[in-house]
């Protein structure tokens, strides 16, 4: 928690679904020698270093201003107006970000792009709390994501989302830097920052932590800047 000397990781407070474990997060952050607090309101607290920003339910498609499809969870708007406030005050103040999954889509989505609110292939979703697998393709060998998985050309990762982004439906100021073989984005950075980076897996999780323990670490760093 919030004791010690590493850099101070500012998470969300939220209740967290079942699907998704706040615990989970924090073990990551503090294995790679980082500090988190739990932040409350939408301001980043003066001594934060970095915003990590959780998965969960989906958000709100009138953020980019859609209907609420079929298959769209229903919003939880205090959430999403409680996460974009602190990722609009990290982004001002070019504060490191780690977005994941409903992060990532936040992320993307608080900075002017849209998302997909289905996708139809079951190989991006679990399955009864057990995650679909496929690699991912890292296109930009000079990303931050790069960089952490020291020049790995491809990477397995763990898939837990049923909503997505494709490359027209992403924001401005973001890049791809990695995408699935079905061409849907799952990793962005901006360029316009100095540490923000997006992913769609859950590289939090126990099944993904011995491999993708490298980008908690990058993240960690680069709030200790």
């Amino acid at each position: 928690m919030d004791n010690g000397s590493g850099p101070l990781i500012a998470i969300p407070r939220w209740k967290a679904p079942t699907w998704e474990r706040t615990g989970y997060y924090m073990d990551s952050v503090e294995a790679a020698a980082g500090r988190c607090r739990l932040i409350e309101g939408k301001k980043l607290p003066q001594d934060a270093d970095g915003l990590l920003l959780m998965g969960g339910v989906d958000v709100n498609p009138k953020l980019y201003d859609e209907k609420r499809g079929e298959h769209t969870q229903s919003p939880q708007n205090d959430r999403d107006e409680h996460e974009a406030g602190l990722l609009e005050d990290a982004l001002a103040r070019d504060v490191p970000v780690l977005a994941i999954c409903r992060g990532f889509q936040l992320l993307n989505v608080t900075m002017g792009g849209s998302l997909l609110q289905h996708i139809d292939d079951d190989s991006h979703r679990a399955r009864k709390d057990v995650s679909a697998w496929h690699e991912v393709i890292v296109s930009d060998k000079a990303s931050r994501l790069a960089g952490a998985y020291e020049g790995e050309d491809k990477i397995r990762v763990n898939s837990r989302h049923h909503q997505g982004v494709t490359e027209p439906l992403l924001a401005e100021g973001l890049r791809c830097v990695a995408s699935s073989h079905d061409s849907y984005v799952e990793a962005v950075e901006s360029a316009a920052h100095r540490w923000t980076v997006g992913v769609q897996w859950h590289p939090e999780r126990p099944e993904m932590r011995s491999d993708a323990g490298a980008l908690f670490r990058a993240f960690v760093a680069a709030c200790a800047q």
